[in-house]
């Protein structure tokens, strides 16, 4: 039961309507005074169609932040199916520039751009519920069916595989036709771009965290969170184990913790 007394004088409609609010109010102080840390929550509802990380996100973020002072500690408790990992880079931004110790909590899903912030953390805890997953950047390009989102180095592959198909078989198929129609110089270029910025990003930011001092370890991560091939799906699932297991800094919590 929460202790309205705390709050200050409401009408009970008021309250009523505001209860959920209050209530996320009373809980994260609760953890703030056990952690001794200030706790920031992002937390998307996955079922809305604009549940992404966008450049929206960036002025309500800034507020979120402004009373955190300068060098608190920072818990980050992060739940987004990610999105535009340019708005993903000025949430971290804004995160830096208020602490150097920041932990990433992830209480379920932290996928693609979402993924990338975590890696600012010095330290991610997870627990059987949480996932992570690979960085590879989503573009938008025409095709037959309308505008369709590819993993950008998705896209890079398939064409090296249909340029040896053409030497391999002394020129193109015609069932090629309609799909290179809508690619263009530019659209490899700026895949190309996409995946350079995701490697830099996530480089950067494993550097200034859990890799501190330690470039190749940093760089081997993101290549590997990056690399279609050992996760084909965008959507695939990196759990804790997973996680520790290509070299991020993952403290374990079993469900059952009390901490």
């Amino acid at each position: 039961m929460i202790d309205r007394m705390q709050f200050p004088t409401q009408t009970p409609l008021y309250y009523a309507t505001n209860r959920d609010r209050y209530e996320r109010q009373k809980l994260i102080k609760d953890i703030e005074a056990y952690t001794e840390r200030k706790l920031i929550v992002y937390v998307a509802n996955l079922n809305h169609p604009s549940s992404s990380i966008t450049r929206d996100d960036i002025l309500p973020f800034t507020d979120l932040c402004h009373d955190i002072q300068l060098n608190e500690p920072i818990d980050f408790m992060l739940h987004s199916p990610g999105g535009n990992p340019d708005a993903a880079e000025q949430l971290v931004n804004i995160l830096l520039s208020r602490s150097k110790d920041i932990r990433v909590i992830i209480p379920q899903t932290a996928k693609s751009a979402a993924t990338m912030i975590a890696l600012v953390a010095d330290v991610i805890l997870m627990s059987d519920s949480s996932e992570l997953g690979p960085i590879d950047p989503q573009i938008t390009f025409n095709t037959p069916q309308g505008l369709q989102r590819r993993p950008a180095m998705a896209l890079l592959k398939g064409l090296e595989d249909i340029q040896k198909e053409v030497v391999n078989n002394n020129g193109l198929n015609p069932v090629y036709f309609p799909i290179l129609q809508g690619i263009d110089p530019a659209l490899i270029h700026f895949c190309k771009q996409a995946e350079k910025h995701a490697l830099s990003l996530a480089t950067k930011w494993l550097l200034r965290s859990m890799c501190k001092g330690d470039p190749v370890r940093a760089e081997s991560i993101a290549k590997q969170l990056l690399n279609i091939e050992q996760y084909p799906s965008h959507g695939q699932v990196i759990n804790w184990e997973e996680a520790k297991r290509i070299g991020l800094k993952v403290e374990y919590l079993p469900l059952d913790d009390k901490t």
